[in-house]
């Protein structure tokens, strides 16, 4: 009998050993798909870390924090982590509902009556859940933070001036500025700024020592520079001006840091000194709200094929193998990053970049839940950049049929001094044109600017000051008496004042 018994514990032995070797290979393996993978996609830094029942399997930075420098990402390095912001913003506010200052489903002008949308009825309906569930009827309004540095509190007092793209909670379009509104919900409620209220309440419980919430805070030079591919070479450019969009996506991180966040979230939110939130609201954070349509899809979805995908409090999500995922993307000038879940095996992965919209990042997330717990052997990294290959020949396929349609031997109606001038909208803010050298120069609120020469009949196209924004394209219209009235200048309108 106690031969047996020896036997056995024996074999126990030998088959955890495997297990380990096994786990300890795969991690191996897939330490090595990523710098495949990174170089697959020319992106000069990344940084991944992948969490699995509440250990860190990897944590890692690769390749360098600048391209043509020496300075190689580690594990401290700090990256943008851009939209992923918004499910710590979510955090927050789940804070306070467990303290019973607010509810989810209270009126947003019980705490900021200043803030009003369009539709009167809107802004009398809008709930502080709507604020985290991009279905409020608003479309898309970044233009307010890309061309323009607005303090967060106009950028809101003038989205009261969009027209709305959809009736209350019947669709969704992605929208950020209605998660700057979450932060001056934070900010009220608890009498504190949203980024010192998400200092006090989670980074320094987590010890996030590494984590900053927002870049002005970050006090060495570990951090990464953004990239883009501008006419087929990748270039460093400058950084998205993160000041005003706080709640909605200003955090800076390391990756090591994020490995907190990680298993915090996947155990219901516990850490070594409590928990962050209460279990029903943790829950809650993770139920679905809102159906996302096609439209809405990142192009890897071609791939998955879902059979449902949904948005819930901060978090997309969808099926996959028969699980459900909870990821959320986030991009700034140059900088990507992605964060996901795949709860019933407590696995999560998170992922830096520092090339704008490589994404090697959604290789590496659906990669990592088949290595480490679905099982599968589909190479992520060829279907993708296979899939991501023919939407960049589609577009350029576009803009070259663009260019052909272009209507030669035309003229502008007038003088090209006549459309020098003062423009302005209440919404877009201040345009300033002016004639150089038989060009038009624009400034664009003193923010961004463009140099535009004549393309055809009244219409006019060059390049923005920063280049990695494509190419300006502006159409002047005119009164009845053939004055110049406004300028479309990329969808935005602006009437001559002056």
């Amino acid at each position: 009998m106690k031969k047996n018994y020896f036997l056995f514990f024996i074999l126990v032995l030998a088959g955890f050993k495997i297990f380990a070797q096994t786990q300890e290979q795969k991690i191996k393996e897939f330490d090595a798909y990523i710098e495949k993978v990174r170089q697959d996609w020319h992106a000069p830094g990344m940084a991944v870390a992948v969490v699995k029942d509440g250990k860190v399997l990897l944590q890692k930075g690769y390749g360098l924090r600048e391209s043509g420098k020496e300075d190689k990402v580690n594990s401290q390095t700090l990256f943008s982590c851009a939209s992923t912001t918004k499910a710590m913003t979510v955090a927050c506010l789940g804070i306070l509902v467990d303290e019973g200052k607010i509810k989810w489903e209270d009126p947003v002008i019980n705490y900021l009556p200043d803030y009003q949308l369009y539709d009167p009825f809107v802004t009398r309906e809008l709930r502080i859940i709507d604020l985290l569930t991009h279905n409020s009827g608003v479309g898309n309004t970044d233009f307010l933070w890309t061309f323009s540095d607005l303090p967060a509190k106009e950028m809101l007092n003038r989205m009261r001036l969009v027209k709305p793209s959809y009736s209350l909670r019947s669709s969704f379009i992605y929208q950020n500025l209605f998660y700057m509104a979450a932060g001056e919900v934070i900010e009220k409620v608890s009498g504190k700024p949203w980024e010192v209220f998400i200092q006090e309440r989670i980074f320094t419980p987590l010890g996030m020592s590494r984590t900053a919430p927002k870049r002005k805070y970050i006090k060495d030079n570990n951090q990464v520079t953004p990239h883009y591919e501008v006419e087929k070479k990748i270039k460093t450019v400058s950084y998205t001006p993160d000041e005003q969009i706080g709640a909605a996506g200003s955090v800076w991180s390391s990756i090591e840091d994020m490995t907190k966040w990680m298993i915090c979230l996947l155990d219901s939110s516990k850490y070594s000194g409590g928990r962050l939130l209460k279990p029903a609201t943790w829950a809650m954070m993770f139920r679905p709200a809102v159906i996302v349509p096609e439209n809405e899809f990142y192009p890897t979805m071609q791939l998955i094929k879902p059979n449902w995908t949904t948005y819930a409090l901060g978090w997309f999500q969808h099926d996959y193998k028969g699980k459900k995922i909870n990821y959320h993307t986030g991009s700034l000038d140059g900088l990507t990053a992605i964060h996901a879940q795949l709860p019933d095996q407590k696995l999560g992965i998170y992922v830096f970049g520092n090339l704008d919209h490589a994404e090697a990042r959604h290789v590496l997330v659906y990669k990592a839940f088949d290595v480490f717990a679905l099982g599968g052997s589909t190479d992520w990294n060829k279907e993708l950049l296979s899939l991501y290959g023919k939407i960049r020949e589609k577009n350029e396929k576009i803009k070259k049929d663009f260019e052909t349609a272009q209507i030669l031997n035309t003229t502008p109606s007038l003088p090209l001094a006549d459309y020098a001038g003062k423009y302005s909208d209440p919404l877009y803010g201040e345009l300033t044109i002016e004639l150089k050298d038989g060009k038009l120069e624009v400034d664009i609120n003193h923010f961004e600017s463009a140099t535009l020469v004549h393309w055809h009949l009244n219409t006019f196209r060059g390049s923005y000051k920063k280049d990695w924004y494509g190419k300006a394209l502006a159409t002047f219209s005119f009164n009845g008496n053939g004055k110049i009235e406004k300028i479309n200048l990329d969808g935005m309108e602006f009437s001559k004042t002056k």
